[in-house]
């Protein structure tokens, strides 16, 4: 029986520094016949940098509804597709669940290469237990987030979250008021950049410290379970 092609392939970009990538991501951004990507213009400088002229098509959180149908015609083309977001991994905390369900269920070969992830050098960094983690990425902005900071403050495993440099000391002063003041966290920003910083202590201490301190970037928060 002959092996299936692979149609979709999954490719983590860096999270920061563009040497973050591996030789296979590039030779499979470089052979496919359109990428899709979640801005254009970012990955636009990526494929700049490594001299890569293949076609970009946008697909993003507001249009992945839409672009699904586009993507079904492609593949039922024979077209070979690699799906990217701006930075890290498709699907964690991007766009990418969708289309990968999609393209699954109407039978096509999806390969996903491993890659940079925030979350990854943020946990293992922040001298918290990493054996047993859970990944919560982006808390909900309004409804709901009531009940999860509730779930989060009986969670007995590290807790990972990200979260934006105009929501960071909002997100801390709720997890104080929820988790308590005295536990143990470390947030990182800039992960493989320049100014890469990352501060370990009380929620308390952290939270002191961006109050007075610089808050840009992404940021990746590790707290120590209960």
């Amino acid at each position: 029986m002959e092996e299936q092609k692979t149609q979709l392939y999954l490719v983590p970009t860096p999270i920061g520094n563009l040497k973050d990538i591996t030789l296979r991501a590039l030779e499979i951004l470089q052979s496919v016949d359109a990428i899709l990507a979640e801005d254009t213009r970012t990955t636009g400088k990526l494929l700049k940098h490594y001299e890569i002229k293949q076609k970009l098509v946008s697909y993003h959180a507001h249009n992945e509804h839409a672009a699904v149908g586009r993507v079904m015609a492609s593949l039922e083309r024979g077209e070979v597709l690699a799906l990217v977001s701006d930075a890290g991994s498709p699907g964690i905390s991007d766009p990418g669940y969708l289309v990968v369900h999609e393209v699954l269920k109407h039978g096509f070969k999806v390969e996903a290469l491993p890659g940079a992830t925030a979350f990854v050098p943020a946990l293992v960094k922040s001298g918290l237990p990493s054996e047993r983690f859970v990944f919560e990425g982006f808390l909900p902005p309004k409804k709901g987030r009531q009940t999860r900071l509730l779930e989060l403050a009986e969670e007995k495993r590290t807790i990972i979250l990200y979260e934006s440099p105009h929501r960071l000391l909002k997100t801390l002063k709720q997890l104080i008021e929820y988790l308590g003041n005295e536990r143990q966290a470390s947030v990182s920003r800039e992960l493989t950049k320049l100014f890469e910083e990352t501060v370990n202590g009380t929620l308390e201490e952290v939270y002191n410290h961006f109050e007075t301190g610089i808050i840009k970037g992404e940021f990746v928060i590790i707290l120590k379970g209960k």
